[in-house]
């Protein structure tokens, strides 16, 4: 690398000509070890032998062995870091991981649960490198039987069906509805629907996997009456400021109405409707955590808000019109609850004090995975091993 291009085009001098070998710490350890291969390295090597001995492969050049001798490094790091399998961000890749070595070993004739025996050896070989993974080797190993077990079942069946599929296929692309069918019936996930067909050669139609997905959310949503929700549809321009931290009791100006989903200049009494005001003291559904109750009052108009919601920028007050007729562009004074404002602190702060119980009991390895706190009481999520 000789040269720094700018933005414009222009090529401008580095101070010192540099080149890029792509030496990762692997490839120092071959060249220090005088291998022609990352895989033939001291770390490598125990785990491909030790991989071996627990599938019965005798071929040590199996790509399938250097997956999963791949794989285990990477899985017990990142569980060992405070990451657990799970079907969304950090957990979900970890999660693809864990099968993807598990198919493999499959592949290699594994018939019992084998991958999360490998963490003993990695502790042996990398113990010294990461003392992290030696303080959570027994965690890592639950969190890996519990994975591997869960989805031992899965694995089998949705096998079969998907060679039972492209036995059957005519051309080169599984199309999405096959593979759509075979993860939400059968649990056998996409990425591995994938992994499979690429190694025949054979693509998959991930469009209509999409499509497939999207119209099962929207039979999900009809079905359960979201459908006729109008205020989720609310889209609004402007934004709220929030400043409920500070007072629960303040003066604003109406800047948007809805009513049935759609935009209004004016609600009369009786009307269920969304208000939306330039800022508030109401604390919008969030995180777990309701939304504020109260009243919005002025020059003879009485609104009471039922709930609080977020719509993008913009927080709106759900509730009936009790009296009056409210415009916007009103003048008006927001008032929350506060009563029920002071019992939802204290059970939002009992949630924090609970998930610090737990990880000191259970393990540092507790994690959220969900919470509900209102003025009532509490419920709190969390995954252990």
């Amino acid at each position: 690398m000789q040269f720094n291009r700018q933005i414009d085009g222009t090529m401008l001098p580095l101070p010192k000509p540099s080149v890029d070998t792509g030496m990762g710490l692997e490839r120092i350890a071959a060249v220090l070890q005088h291998v022609n291969s990352n895989y033939d390295i001291d770390l490598f090597k125990k785990l491909i032998q030790s991989v071996a001995e627990m599938t019965g492969a005798t071929d040590l050049s199996n790509k399938s062995l250097r997956v999963i001798a791949d794989h285990i490094r990477s899985c017990a790091f990142l569980i060992a870091d405070g990451v657990t399998p799970s079907n969304e961000n950090r957990g979900y890749v970890l999660r693809r991981i864990i099968r993807r070595a598990i198919r493999h070993g499959n592949m290699l004739g594994a018939k019992d649960t084998f991958f999360y025996k490998l963490v003993g050896p990695l502790v042996e070989v990398m113990g010294s490198a990461g003392e992290e993974l030696a303080k959570q080797q027994a965690l890592v190993e639950q969190v890996l039987k519990t994975e591997e077990e869960q989805f031992a079942r899965t694995l089998e069946r949705g096998l079969a069906l998907l060679d039972d599929e492209l036995a059957k296929l005519k051309g080169d692309t599984l199309d999405g509805e096959t593979a759509f069918r075979l993860y939400d019936t059968y649990g056998f996930p996409v990425d591995l629907t994938a992994d499979v067909c690429r190694e025949r050669n054979i693509k998959v139609d991930e469009a209509g996997f999409e499509a497939a997905m999207e119209e099962q959310r929207r039979r999900a949503r009809e079905s359960s009456g979201f459908g006729a929700d109008y205020n989720s549809m609310i889209r609004v321009d402007s934004a709220s400021e929030f400043k409920g931290y500070d007072s629960l009791d303040l003066n604003a100006k109406v800047v948007a109405l809805f009513v049935d989903g759609k935009s209004v200049d004016q609600v009369t009494a009786g009307q269920d409707a969304v208000v939306v005001l330039n800022e508030t003291p109401f604390y919008g559904e969030s995180g777990g955590q309701v939304g504020d109750k109260g009243t919005v009052k002025g020059n003879g108009v009485d609104f009471a808000v039922n709930d609080t919601q977020k719509y993008g920028q913009a927080i709106g007050h759900l509730g009936k019109l009790v009296t009056g007729v409210l415009k916007v562009g009103d003048s008006v004074e927001a008032k929350v609850d506060e009563a029920r404002r002071a019992r939802i602190r204290l059970n939002h702060s009992a949630t924090h004090l609970l998930h610090a119980a737990l990880r000191q009991v259970l393990g540092t390895h507790v994690a959220q995975k969900g919470s509900l706190v209102n003025d009532k009481g509490l419920r709190f999520d969390f995954s252990s091993f």
